[in-house]
């Protein structure tokens, strides 16, 4: 059996930005007197940063597999230059739209991918050279001028709302149901987890931590539905982003190609050897991370229900910062799915907190920077602790 110490200095990554962000929700909390948890900001902040999530998803697999993607802003304000124009000026209809949209981010991330996983050139070079080239195709589309509105389902993708089957005034009784479901979904894959591990003879965490564990995230759940069923419920976007989640956890713990893009990562010559196809794989992930920032770039265009030539700017080195403070490692191999999650949320807190204090752009730039290194610096003395 584990002792709590031993538990910790063995998920230090997971457990220290998990920690870091309840702190800083805590300090923002008292610094902002109560208004960072009113249920109308609680979703401005998962609305504020639903397309950072979604391409942290995508970029964490980059970031693991060994390599990193410059361009994921300029491609996301690109597809959503292209969707608005197709939706306005050409009267494209919204569904097929988004298909369109999808399929350009992914051949866009073939595009980059070709020449990273086949041509070998590093992806730094040819996701700087992305960022440049998507960034002046967005320019010459939008012709210098905001294109938008756009019509109510499409806007609905990042401002709507879940419908209320109950139909209760004032409380949204859907939320709760979904936030009981949820949790019992949660502890029972748990404990399947936990006898899976005793069948075959694992070390389990101990059974009071196990429980206090599933108490936490139960009452973190619920309280999260509590306030969110207190407004208008669960957005439409933090659907797809739960669906995305978990897809996505599921990918990177539960199967052959997630196994074999953190091989890529720790040892790309010695996953090679043993039969990965690893241009293959390497070209795949660019093609998804391609599709996730088209996504995000619909997803922030419907949020603000226009195009403009500045949309996305900056957005790749909070999508890079959120993998790397939620503990990915900067050499490959390394990184968890939740934890890119939780340094997004952690970024998307310190903005949206900085910002009501009244913070200026210019400190919250220099602050988000100095939580960078030393995300990063933590990462390097633990693994030279280790060795």
């Amino acid at each position: 059996m584990k002792t709590l110490t031993t538990l910790f200095k063995s998920n230090v990554r997971e457990y220290g930005m998990l920690i870091a962000l309840i702190a800083i929700m805590a300090f923002f909390q008292y610094a902002t007197e109560g208004i960072l948890f009113k249920p109308v900001n609680i979703t401005n902040l998962v609305l504020q940063n639903s397309y950072i999530i979604v391409m942290a998803l995508g970029m964490l697999l980059i970031i693991v597999a060994g390599w990193i993607d410059l361009s994921v802003g300029s491609v996301a304000a690109f597809v959503g230059a292209i969707a608005a124009v197709l939706m306005v000026k050409y009267d494209f209809h919204w569904g097929l739209t988004m298909f369109i949209s999808l399929i350009i981010g992914a051949l866009i991330g073939a595009f980059q991918g070709y020449w990273v996983a086949y041509v070998k050139i590093p992806a730094f070079i040819v996701t700087l050279a992305g960022m440049l080239i998507f960034r002046g195709l967005t320019l010459v589309i939008l012709q210098g001028e905001a294109v938008g509105p756009f019509p109510v389902p499409f806007q609905r993708l990042s401002s709507g709302f879940i419908p209320d089957f109950f139909k209760y005034e004032g409380f949204h009784i859907t939320t709760i149901v979904i936030g009981v479901l949820l949790s019992i979904l949660l502890i029972v894959l748990d404990w399947r987890g936990r006898r899976n591990q005793q069948k075959y003879g694992f070390e389990v965490t101990p059974f009071y931590f196990f429980v206090a564990k599933n108490l936490l995230i139960t009452g973190a759940v619920m309280g999260l539905c509590y306030l969110m069923a207190s407004y208008k419920g669960f957005p439409n976007v933090l659907v797809i982003l739960f669906l995305l989640i978990t897809a996505y956890a599921f990918l990177t713990s539960q199967t052959v190609i997630g196994r074999r893009i953190y091989a890529m990562g720790g040892n790309e010559k010695a996953a090679r050897l043993s039969g990965v196809n690893t241009p293959r794989l390497l070209f795949g992930t660019f093609v998804n991370m391609g599709v996730l920032a088209a996504l995000a770039g619909m997803i922030v265009t419907a949020r603000l229900n226009t195009a403009t030539p500045k949309a996305g700017v900056g957005f790749e080195l909070d999508v890079i910062a959120a993998c790397f403070i939620g503990g990915a490692s900067a050499s490959g191999g390394i990184g968890k799915i939740i934890g890119a999650v939780v340094g997004a949320f952690l970024i998307g807190v310190m903005n949206n907190g900085m910002s009501i204090l009244g913070i200026g752009i210019d400190w919250q730039q220099a602050i988000k920077g100095m939580v960078l290194l030393l995300a990063v610096f933590f990462d390097v003395y633990n693994k030279n602790k280790s060795v």
